[in-house]
Formats: structure tokens, C-alpha cells, sequence
């Protein structure tokens, strides 16, 4: 058997190449305008509605029957999928949901994406995700379901992108396969179910990679322009990670693209006119907009969109050198391996740790493989050849993204890695059709039985790290690919490759096919295959869609990886072990560090875990998280609490250390990641002649703000912004605010550790004491003001000064 690709044949199965076995993805594939019959959906069937109907559920004419059935049901497995109990996450990420809550009561604040509807800050990403969910809850009302079901919708409509675009490239059971893997993939679940800007991010890109295969196709220039509008909103979503993929998508066009080399530079040059209108519309009206009469940009540290794009949200997410709302630090791991990123270990293996592996990772390695392999198989076919560009196109948006994640040494989280779901599916699509048109030769058998079981392995190490989770499905997962292998090396081994075609991935026979072609045990092998390398995934996407997730950085699969809100769980720190003080902090600065103590992390009620009580938090030393004497709960035994503010907790936060700030106020009113909910008390307090105010509350940080505002209905201040460390509001311009009568109470306890310990080991711009805006404005309030606490919470009335000649 001969290694080298097949040769090049002028034969009638499409401009490319004679496949030696099946369909080429690069001729006339089921479905493609050029293709067999041109019978349209209505072809052979009667008039009216239920004709109409039956044309849907049939597809075109000159497909096999089985077709457009099993997309449907792929659609509406994935409907199910991501909306079925939708609802029980609730808020999902509170500061999205304010900001929501804030642009359906306000035009100004839909926008510019406002966390409050009397436009005192933005959240820290453009708010193109924000105006979908805008729209949504101005028709529908400000609720779980307005906010979550546009996600779902974008997750159904990016799998059908998805499958269009390879459908194009190898055909239609690859298509079914690559979106299939798609929908499936852990994170996607999560994400496509929560309310961070990523699922529009995913969609957007996945059209942009549509109109690239068209444009691959015919050449047509509108193709690209539309590829570089879809990446430009892709921008206003979620900044300079949208645009990751451009390189990718220009160099394709210019490899394989069918018109002259001069036309394409100049189809080109009209893209990049394209991407930076739809880019920049919206950045160039926030820099001209008064800035006194706009809400300050969350994240920045001057005001500034272009601060933001190409700070916080842009190279320092390279770099580590972020400033902004983060400024580098966390909990990924101080001082990571491996390059020293300072959210974790950087390198090449990054993506496959236990931290991101479950995440997206399940069949990267299968997926790469097929990659390298497609290219081979390709390597002959002409320069235009479809096959051979829908493997660069996902395959370099697979290593591209996939080496920015590894390397990358600023903020990064876990969920981030939903953008290489549909590069895996892609790659794993049509890298398997090319096998598959080979799967009666004994190289190409020995290939795809190769990728099964080698896709099977990483699922087996992947379920080995959740050793107590379904053990059983680890073994299974091996046999069942070990069966699979077998039944594609069979055939092969028992007799010669036969002439002729058979079918493109699809397991069905071609109409008029001999007994030379039939598929004898392939089928069956397939959907053992199938089974094998997908189980893993799916049962991790069942698990994630079964769980309620909530906070700011949220994380798919049984052990919740890392992240806070994974549905109480989490993976690197477990609650309830005896600990020590601490040493030097290795999430804090100064002493004491975790602080765990009896309970740790404590699994309270909101605390950092699920189940009841926490145990008593252990002496945290002083500065550890930014506490008097409590590590992370309170210093002395606090039972019920946990992490107090952190979660939606009912133990007290802690108060004061080290010179910062508090992490959470009465183990109810928010957080840094994960915003509480106000007791009724409170809620009914911020209520009372709300209509004189125009912020009910001031509070440190976007969720703290969060969740007192998604109580109330009522606009809710965020000094600092997402973190509490953005410069707004001063001090200066807080005073006024409080003379001007302008915000009722101050929420103490609120927002995060400024001055020490966890505050800056999440990022924050000064290293102690009170240089920080929220600081001193904490100090002035505390000096000038009476604390009371209302339902636990600790506030002070602004427009009850104590010391009325100071304040």
C-alpha cells in the first residue's frame, strides 16, 4: 500500500480528484448548488402547507432520504439540550443580568452597555452580547428566561452554521458528525446556557467561517465583506479575541481562493475596509461622545475605549500585564510553570491540564491528528480544492486559538476555550470524511481505527481524574473502541478494496451500487466509534446541563473544574480539610495566605461549595484575603458561612485587614464573583422613596451591585466597577454625588479585598492601604456615617451624616 496521496484525475466526481472511495468534498457534494439534480425543496411535491411541509422535513430531492431528518433531529436534540431547565441558574452571571436589567429600562444604558440604568459605569466588554439580551427582555420582560434563551438559540443557530459550512467540504454525514461534536462539547453546554458574551462570540465567528468557504468557492467579494462584518461584531462582543481568527481566514482566501492573485489581494483589501467599520463604529462614538455625559468605560483606567481594547481586554491578556479591572495575578497558580503565566501554568500542554482539560479537550488530540492526516490525503488535490480548504480553515482556527489559550500569560478562565469548540467539530468532521472515503484500503482503515481508539484513551484519562464519577464509563469507553477498531481493520484484511464508489460519510449505499459496494459491518463499526469517542463528552454535557451554574466565572463537567459558580463546585480546593495560618500567601500577599483552618474553604450555604455548614474558618494571619482573622471565613467559628460574601452565603463576610477592603457584607449582598441576594429587609429599605434618588445604593464592585440591583429594580452605583479598582468614581466626585442627594445608602461589606491577600491575588491595582478610590470613599463614608445593619447587612444612610460639618 503505497503512502503517497491520491492522484489527480480529471474524472467527473468534481474539480479536484477521483477519491478511492467516495464523494470528494471538493466536486458537486449532496446539497451544493453545482451538485446533481437542482430539484428545490418544493420538487415533487403538492401545493399548500402540508406540501410546504413535507419539502422542509424532506430536504432537496437529490438528497438521500435520511438527510435532512437526522438534521432536524440534531437541531432539536441541541434545543433540548441547552434549554431544558434553563431557568435554574437563575440570574447566571449578575453582572450581565444588571446590565440587561439596566438597558431594557434605558436606551442610553442599552447602548453603551451600562450595569446601571442611571449610566454610571459599563461593563467591561462592548455590549454587543448585551443588546441581543436587550431586546429580548424589552419584549419579554427582565427575567432568567429572556436573558438565558437567547444564549440556547445562538448555541442551535451556531451547530447549524456549522453544519452548512462542512456540509460544504465533505458532506453531509461529516457535516452531522462535526456539529454533533459540536453541540456536545462540555463548555459549549455551559456556555450556551449561561449569559457571558461568549456565545454570541462563537456564533458570530462560526458565520464569518461560512461566508470564508463561500467566498473559497465562487470568489465572490461580498462572501468576504460579510465574513469581516460578521468578525467586527464579533469584536464589539468580546475585543481583540475576535480577531484571532482573522489571520486564519485572510490566509486561506489568499491560498486557495479561486480568482487571480491581484483580484484576491484587492477582495482582501475591501475586507479589511469591512472588518474596521463594523469594528470601530461603535468604539469611534464612545470617543467622541462628551465624556460628562456618557457612563465612565468599565475596565479602563482612563475613560477609554481604546484603553480597554487594548489593555485589559487586549495584548495584557498576552502579556500579563493587564490594567485594568484585573491587573494580573489569580488563581490559576502565582508564578505557573512552563513560561510563569500568572493565571496558571502557560505552554503548549495547558489546554489538556485539569483545570481546562474537561472543558474542551476531549477530542483535540483526535482532532489534530485528523488534521495532519486530511492535509496528507489533500496534499496532490488542486489549489482550490474544498476539502483541502475546510481543513485550513478549521484547522488553523484550532492551532491558532488553541497556541493564544496556551500561551497566553494574562487573565485567562476555563470557559474560554468555547471558542475552539467549533474549530474541533470542524477539524473532526471533515478530517473524518477523508478517512472515511478510504475505509476500504488498509491505511485508511488503520488510520480511523487509530483516531478512535486514541480519542478513547484521552476520555479514559480525562474520566480517570473523576475517579469517583461513573467509574464504569471509563472502561466501557475502551472496549466499546477497541470493538470499533476492529470492525474497521476487518474488511480490509479480509478482502482487497473493491472498485468503484461507495458513499460519502453517511453510511448508506449509493443508489445503483453493487455488491461491490455495500457497506457490509462499517456501519456498525462507525456507531460503535461514535459511541466510543463521543460518551466521555457527552456525559460531562449532561452533567453540566443538569447543574444550576451562577457567578462570573463558571466551569463545566462534574467537579465544576476551576471556577467560581460551577454550581457550588470546584476542583482545586475542596472545602471541610484542617489547615494551618498559612505562609506567604499563595493567593494573597502578606500573611497568611488561604488561612484555611478548620472547614477551609467551607461548603455553607453560598460559600464556596454546595451542602450545609462550612466548619469554623481558621486564623488567616493579617493581609492574607484582605481580612482581620479569618482566612476566608470569619476568624472565629462561623459554621454556616463558608466564604460568606463570596457566595450567596448567610455566615458574616469578614470586615477589615491588612488595609483593604472587605470581600462580602452579611454573607448576602454580593461579591466579586458571584453576586447575593439582599435580604427583604434591606430590599424594602432601598425601596423607600427610591424615586428621589438616583442610585439606591452605592456598593463596592459590579456584583455587589449586582444583586442589590436585580432585587430592587432600582439602579445600583458600582464604585470600581467590576472589580472595585477601576478610578471611578474619585473620592471627589462621590462627596458630590452624597451632597447633591443623589444615592441613599452606602452597602458596607460589599465588593472585594482592595488593600491585600485576595484582592490584589485577583488583580488589583495597588498593592496595600487606601491609594484606591474605593478605599478611601469606604474611609470617608466610615468616618462620616452611621453604620446600621438592615437584614444583616451592614449600610449607612448618606443622607444621615453623623458628623453633618465634615460631611
Amino acid at each position: 500500500m503505497s503512502l503517497a496521496p491520491p492522484t489527480q484525475t480529471g474524472g467527473g466526481l468534481g474539480p479536484s480528484r477521483e477519491a478511492p472511495d467516495g464523494i470528494t468534498p471538493a466536486g458537486p457534494a449532496a446539497g451544493h448548488p453545482s451538485g446533481g439534480a437542482a430539484g428545490g425543496a418544493g420538487s415533487g411535491t403538492g401545493g399548500g402547507a402540508r406540501g410546504r411541509l413535507a419539502a422542509f422535513a424532506r430536504g432537496r430531492q437529490d438528497d438521500p432520504a435520511w438527510v435532512r431528518p437526522a438534521l432536524l433531529g440534531l437541531l432539536a436534540a441541541t434545543a433540548l439540550l441547552y434549554l431544558v431547565g434553563l431557568s435554574s441558574s437563575g440570574w447566571a452571571n449578575a453582572f450581565y443580568s444588571a446590565a440587561v436589567q439596566a438597558g431594557s429600562h434605558s436606551w442610553k444604558a442599552f447602548l453603551f452597555g451600562s450595569s446601571d440604568a442611571s449610566n454610571f459605569i459599563t461593563v467591561d466588554k462592548p455590549p454587543a452580547s448585551l443588546w441581543v439580551m436587550d431586546i429580548f427582555a424589552r419584549i419579554f420582560g427582565v427575567n432568567s428566561w429572556s436573558i438565558l434563551v437567547p444564549q440556547a438559540l445562538e448555541g442551535v443557530a451556531a451547530v447549524g452554521l456549522l453544519y452548512l459550512t462542512i456540509r460544504r467540504a465533505a458532506g453531509a454525514g461529516a457535516a452531522l458528525l462535526g456539529a454533533g461534536v459540536m453541540a456536545l462539547t462540555p463548555i459549549a453546554v455551559l456556555i450556551f446556557r449561561f449569559n457571558n458574551p461568549d456565545a454570541l462570540l462563537v456564533l458570530l465567528l462560526v458565520a464569518a467561517a461560512y461566508a470564508v468557504s463561500r467566498a473559497v468557492e465562487d470568489g465572490r467579494t461580498r462572501w468576504l465583506v460579510l465574513a469581516s462584518t460578521f468578525v467586527g461584531f464579533a469584536f464589539l462582543t468580546k475585543t481583540l479575541q475576535a480577531f484571532i481568527v482573522v489571520p486564519v481566514f485572510a490566509l486561506v482566501y489568499l491560498a486557495v481562493g479561486p480568482t487571480p492573485v491581484r483580484r484576491r489581494l484587492l477582495q482582501l483589501g475591501a475586507a479589511t475596509v469591512a472588518l474596521a467599520v463594523s469594528s470601530l463604529w461603535w468604539v469611534l462614538l464612545v470617543q467622541l461622545w462628551p465624556a460628562g455625559s456618557r457612563p465612565y468605560v468599565g475596565g479602563s483606567r482612563n475613560n477609554s475605549e481604546w484603553n480597554l481594547i487594548f489593555g485589559y481586554n487586549g495584548f495584557g491578556r498576552l502579556s500579563g500585564n493587564e490594567a485594568g479591572s484585573v491587573g494580573g495575578g489569580g488563581f490559576g497558580g502565582a508564578g505557573g510553570g512552563n513560561g510563569g503565566g500568572r493565571w496558571g501554568a502557560t505552554g503548549l500542554f495547558r489546554l489538556f491540564n485539569s483545570e481546562f482539560g474537561g472543558q474542551a479537550s476531549w477530542l483535540i488530540p483526535g482532532a489534530l491528528a485528523l488534521l495532519v492526516i486530511g492535509m496528507w490525503f489533500t496534499a496532490s488535490a488542486p489549489r482550490t480544492d474544498r476539502t483541502r480548504a475546510g481543513l485550513l480553515i478549521w484547522g488553523g482556527w484550532l492551532v491558532l486559538t488553541g497556541l493564544v489559550f496556551s500561551e497566553a500569560q494574562g487573565i485567562i478562565h476555563p470557559y474560554y476555550t468555547v471558542a475552539l469548540a467549533p474549530a474541533i467539530g470542524g477539524v473532526v468532521g471533515v478530517g473524518t470524511g477523508v478517512l472515511w472515503a478510504r475505509r476500504r484500503e488498509l491505511l485508511g482503515a488503520s488510520l480511523l481505527a487509530g483516531v478512535v481508539v486514541g480519542s478513547a484513551i484521552w476520555s479514559y484519562v480525562l474520566l480517570d481524574r473523576d475517579s469517583g464519577w461513573h467509574s464504569w464509563l471509563r472502561g466501557l469507553i475502551i472496549v466499546l473502541a477497541l470493538i470499533a477498531a476492529a470492525g474497521f481493520l476487518a474488511p480490509p484484511f479480509a478482502r482487497p478494496a473493491t472498485g468503484g464508489a461507495s458513499a460519502p460519510l453517511g453510511w448508506g449505499a449509493p443508489a445503483g451500487g453493487g455488491a461491490g459496494q455495500r457497506l457490509g459491518w462499517w456501519p456498525g463499526a462507525a456507531a460503535i466509534g461514535l459511541v466510543a469517542v463521543l460518551a466521555g463528552p457527552a456525559a460531562y454535557a449532561f452533567d453540566t446541563a443538569s447543574t444550576a451554574h451562577t457567578g462570573a466565572i463558571p466551569s463545566a463537567g462534574p467537579a465544576g473544574g476551576f471556577g467560581f459558580g460551577g454550581g457550588g463546585r470546584m476542583r482545586i480546593f475542596t472545602g471541610g480539610t484542617p489547615g494551618g495560618p498559612g505562609g506567604q500567601g499563595a493567593t494573597g500577599q502578606g500573611q497568611g495566605g488561604f488561612g484555611q483552618g478548620q472547614g477551609g474553604f467551607g461548603q455553607g450555604q453560598g460559600g464556596f461549595g454546595q451542602g450545609q455548614g462550612g466548619g469554623p474558618g481558621g486564623p488567616g494571619g493579617p493581609g492574607g484575603f484582605g481580612q482581620r482573622q479569618g482566612g476566608l471565613g470569619q476568624g472565629q467559628p462561623q459554621g454556616q458561612g463558608g466564604f460568606g460574601g463570596f457566595g450567596q452565603g448567610q455566615g458574616q463576610g469578614a470586615t477589615r485587614g491588612g488595609g483593604g477592603r472587605v470581600l462580602g457584607g452579611g454573607g448576602g449582598a454580593g461579591n466579586l464573583l458571584n453576586a447575593g441576594t439582599p435580604s427583604a429587609d434591606l430590599v424594602a429599605a432601598l425601596k423607600k422613596n427610591a424615586n428621589s434618588f438616583t442610585w439606591v445604593a452605592a456598593a463596592t464592585g459590579s456584583n455587589s451591585a449586582a444583586g442589590i440591583q436585580l432585587a430592587t429594580g432600582r439602579p445600583v452605583m458600582a464604585i470600581g466597577g467590576f472589580n472595585g479598582t477601576d478610578p471611578a468614581p474619585t473620592l471627589a466626585q462621590f462627596e458630590a454625588y452624597v451632597r447633591a442627594g443623589k444615592i441613599h445608602y452606602y452597602i458596607g461589606g460589599a465588593g472585594r479585598g482592595l488593600g491585600g491577600g485576595f484582592g490584589r491575588a485577583l488583580g488589583g491595582a495597588t498593592s496595600g492601604g487606601t491609594s484606591d478610590p474605593a478605599s478611601q470613599i469606604a474611609s470617608w463614608v466610615e468616618k462620616n456615617f452611621t453604620a446600621t445593619a438592615i437584614g444583616g447587612t451592614t449600610v449607612y444612610d448618606l443622607t444621615a451624616p453623623a458628623n453633618a460639618q465634615s460631611a
